[in-house]
């Protein structure tokens, strides 16, 4: 939450210093303070118009749609009319793209040889039966993963998902665990996950890469590194502001 609100500050200054004031807001899915008593806080200082943007660049029916819907129901409590738009993905920003490479760059270096380690990027597994049929999530990852693989040069490079739930098998593939298997038994003793389906630290990092990963990735005879998360660097918060920028006049964002 403090990373998350810190996010939330540094995007609404960054505003500010283009002339625009608009107000930044922070709502949760799953924890106070919940997205729907926020958009009711938000109409009732006189917004007339909301935008949406998940702290997630990678569209899915049941993330980006659920953030959306929390939304929708927060705008159902109240009297006011008040236009609403959700940004349904970015993806494929240009500068978070160019954000994330430098970080793969950066943590290639500190590698023993950066020449012959694989970068794996990483995304929240989610639920298969919640994805099927037409559901982007899997096809933006293969973008965004391209997209920096493209831009730093990597010779070698996958995905992978972690921090699936239970039973697994029913959750999308392949967990992290498999593909540390599979690149440590094909020779690669470095690796470097770049999670990029997340933009800070908390527990799907700190802990499942940090420490999980890392700790199994080690016992293979493997060294695993993380890159360095987005949080609130500049870097990251003009990323979300060029996002944004076309879509704001006065309105207010949550985020």
């Amino acid at each position: 939450m403090k990373i998350t609100l810190a996010q939330a500050k540094a995007l609404e200054e960054k505003f500010q210093s283009k002339g625009r004031d608009s107000r930044v807001y922070v709502g949760m899915k799953h924890w106070h303070p919940f997205i729907e008593d926020v958009v009711e806080k938000i109409v009732s200082e006189g917004a007339a118009s909301i935008i949406g943007l998940a702290l997630a660049p990678h569209y899915s029916k049941l993330s980006i749609g659920g953030y959306a819907d929390a939304v929708r129901r927060g705008l159902a409590r109240t009297k006011r009319p008040v236009s609403f738009t959700m940004v349904e993905n970015w993806h494929d920003q240009q500068s978070l793209i160019t954000a994330l490479s430098r970080r793969v760059g950066d943590g290639l270096e500190k590698l023993n040889e950066p020449s012959k380690a694989v970068v794996l990027f990483t995304a929240h597994s989610l639920p298969k039966k919640s994805v099927a049929g037409d559901d982007p999530y899997w096809s933006q990852l293969q973008e965004t993963s391209q997209l920096i693989a493209s831009k730093s040069g990597i010779g070698s490079w996958d995905f992978a998902f972690q921090s699936a739930g239970q039973p697994i098998d029913s959750w999308l593939g392949p967990s992290i665990r498999e593909k540390i298997t599979e690149l440590s038994g094909k020779g690669f003793r470095e690796l470097l996950v770049c999670p990029v389906g997340f933009v800070s630290d908390h527990l799907e990092i700190l802990y499942d890469l940090d420490i999980e990963a890392k700790d199994y990735a080690s016992s293979l005879g493997a060294r695993l590194e993380r890159t360095v998360s987005l949080n609130d660097d500049p870097e990251f918060i003009d990323a979300i502001a060029s996002r944004l920028g076309p879509l704001l006049s006065k309105e207010t964002v949550t985020v």
